[in-house]
């Protein structure tokens, strides 16, 4: 258990959050299809007339339908941002590239905003705010636009079905939160409790798959470093509350990584002596794990502290 003790924080603000997003979507997808439905009726008419309107010789009458299908789940983005009507997982025809087990349950810890704690007498949830599904989650979305400055790091997440052969699980949102480059979560350290980045929700698609745009976590006093996550099978309609994830678990960054990053860009001094002080046996997390279980929660890396960084980890449950 992370037993950091809470910072202060200043009272949470409120938006419209994921069920008025949803509605949104949902009456522009209705509007789009009357409008496709009455051109494509305009434009069946006119050939109609055109066809046939010279044969003076007959009379006939006759009526051009349209119809339009649509999918139950849909989806828009900008920049660098997504949403998706997605109610509810699946598990698809597809595979993972491995094996795969079960990833153990760990804390949520002191910083989750996941609204299943409170900061100065307030309950503090980004799950409920507008704007929180989204893949590049650099920057602020509540009320600044600050971007977390670090190593740049995509990373992405692949959700499988460790009691079905690992077949990916589609439809599930995925919210994922870590420390910036300076040890300090967002909405609740010193310095940052106005700002949101590093905190974002994704939708496993059909291979089971989301990738987040990030930076590269911190080093901070008695922690390896790490990347927090929760899995909510539901979709985004079940994602408005830590209390309702299938699981809640974080990855382990790699040590080469954690070394090249750390020695190698200034803004992670600070984690130099934090990080020389920690192991994966010593942490207070991953210090329980067998070697399988922390073979898939550390993510694969490849790339550079000048280029970035870019990788992929597992993620097993089982529906």
């Amino acid at each position: 258990m992370d037993n950091r003790e809470h910072e202060e924080q200043g009272a949470p603000r409120h938006g419209h959050g994921l069920a008025e997003d949803l509605a949104a979507i949902g009456r522009e997808m209705f509007a789009r299809r009357r409008a496709l439905a009455f051109l494509a009726g305009t434009g069946a008419t006119a050939v109609l007339t055109a066809c046939g309107g010279d044969d003076s010789g007959s009379s006939s009458s006759g009526s051009a339908t349209a119809t339009s299908s649509s999918s139950t789940t849909s989806s828009s983005s900008t920049s660098g941002s997504s949403s998706s009507t997605s109610t509810s997982s699946s598990t698809s025809g597809g595979t993972s590239d491995a094996s795969c087990i079960a990833d153990p349950t760990e804390t949520n810890g002191p910083y989750p905003a996941d609204g299943t704690n409170t900061a100065s007498g307030a309950t503090s949830n980004v799950l409920t705010q507008s704007g929180i599904v989204r893949s590049d989650i650099r920057s602020s979305f509540i009320g600044s636009t600050t971007t977390a400055t670090g190593v740049p790091l995509e990373l992405e997440l692949q959700l499988v079905d460790v009691s079905n052969g690992c077949a990916a699980i589609s439809g599930a949102a995925i919210y994922v939160w870590h420390c910036d480059a300076y040890g300090r979560y967002s909405l609740y350290s010193s310095g940052v409790t106005t700002e949101s980045y590093l905190r974002g929700v994704q939708v496993t698609d059909a291979e089971g798959k989301v990738t987040f745009t990030t930076i590269y976590p911190a080093c901070y006093s008695g922690r390896w470093p790490h990347i927090h996550f929760e899995i909510f099978t539901g979709g985004l309609t079940s994602a408005s509350t830590g209390r309702t994830a299938a699981l809640i678990s974080q990855l382990a960054m790699p040590a080469a990584t954690n070394t090249a990053v750390f020695t190698g860009d200034s803004t992670y001094t600070a984690s130099i002596a934090n990080y020389n002080a920690i192991s994966l046996s010593s942490d207070n997390v991953f210090g329980d794990n067998t070697s399988a279980q922390l073979a898939q929660m550390t993510p694969t890396l490849s790339g550079s502290v000048s280029a970035g960084y870019t990788g992929s980890a597992l993620i097993g449950i089982a529906t």
